[in-house]
């Protein structure tokens, strides 16, 4: 076959390294041969003997393990959307379902707010949130992961003794609490404009459901074509009695957040409960809540994944949020505005 080359004190007997630490650790018995690291972000996924689905499986990994990747490799045998696969030191995994992280790293906390919030990125695999009530004291809340978006409102003391950031969630109006050396703060100057100059009938965008891509035109010339996910056409309604196909049509980008908490809404530790707090860079352009925006969840663009969302790689939503009208706002939740044009075209 032919294959091209490429961390609280204890908490109800419970430390938070426990809580942290556990799936972070190198894949068993691999080496760590590659800069190249990657968080599974499932349930669980396959190792296979070949970059094959047809091949046999040689084990499993689990959700928020972090694997220790030997090398890239494009399958021949496809997917034809998504042909890129990963060696580990035994096996091979495949990509739909891991997140690089890669670029992972500790950050220098901060000692006072520059503002009333500050946004800012998570910059570690995960980190493990804990909120404080008076009925319970502190427990875990919900797992923040690599590139996620939230809303510094304090800087508090850890139950460890060390600087903890407070993080208000914009949807349910909570607060709960991470270690401040997992999260970047992100300024105004890094999601300024692009081309604020260019009037706003001269930027459109293309959504084709068809091809799933998305294509950003400045006139008529291309200045963004990429990969996108968009909405899984179903017989029935999502549990809110909104479709889940991505919508036809001439829409424009109304509502921008920076971080959005997605998903069902509720206040849980369940890893598997559908919730998606702190996804980033969202421009909403219809009035059931559809966006562009970026995903931490799964790398297999090209093909429908969504509720009904256009998920984009992270990267490319934030150039997207800032380069789409209206101009949003560092300091505030949401910006609101008549602006991009963006069109969905159907299959037809």
């Amino acid at each position: 076959m032919s294959i091209s080359r490429r961390d609280f004190l204890k908490l109800g007997g419970v430390s938070l390294s426990a809580l942290t630490l556990g799936p972070l650790g190198p894949d068993i018995g691999e080496p760590i041969a590659s800069n190249l690291r990657a968080r599974v972000t499932v349930s669980f996924i396959y190792v296979y003997t070949e970059p094959d689905f047809r091949s046999p499986r040689i084990s499993m990994r689990h959700r928020d393990t972090l694997l220790h990747l030997q090398e890239e490799i494009i399958s021949p045998l496809g997917p034809s959307h998504n042909p890129l696969w990963y060696r580990l030191r035994q096996g091979y995994v495949y990509s739909a379902y891991l997140q690089r992280v890669e670029k992972a790293h500790l950050n220098q906390p901060l000692t006072w707010l520059p503002k009333t919030v500050q946004l800012a990125e998570v910059t570690v695999p995960y980190t493990q949130s804990m909120r404080w009530t008076r009925l319970n004291g502190w427990k875990p809340l919900y797992r923040l992961y690599y590139q996620s978006i939230h809303w510094i409102t304090s800087i508090d003391e850890g139950p460890d003794g060390a600087p903890w950031y407070g993080l208000t969630d914009e949807r349910l109006r909570v607060q709960y609490h991470v270690p401040a050396k997992d999260l970047r703060p992100i300024y105004a100057e890094e999601i300024s404009p692009l081309s604020p100059d260019v009037p706003l009938q001269e930027k459109r965008i293309e959504v084709s459901i068809a091809s799933q891509t998305l294509t950003a035109y400045e006139g008529k010339q291309v200045v963004m074509h990429t990969q996108i996910s968009s909405g899984i056409p179903g017989n029935e309604a999502s549990p809110d009695d909104i479709p889940t196909a991505t919508p036809e049509g001439y829409f424009h980008v109304e509502v921008k957040m920076a971080s959005k908490h997605m998903g069902d809404g509720n206040l849980t530790s369940d890893l598997h409960a559908y919730e998606l707090p702190g996804v980033p860079w969202v421009s909403f352009f219809h009035l059931t809540g559809v966006a562009l925006h970026g995903t931490y969840w799964h790398d297999n663009f090209g093909r429908m994944m969504s509720h009904g969302c256009v998920n984009m790689r992270t990267e490319e939503a934030k150039w997207i949020y800032r380069w789409t009208m209206p101009v949003a706002d560092p300091q505030k939740w949401d910006t609101r505005g008549h602006g991009t044009l963006v069109r969905v075209i159907g299959l037809d």
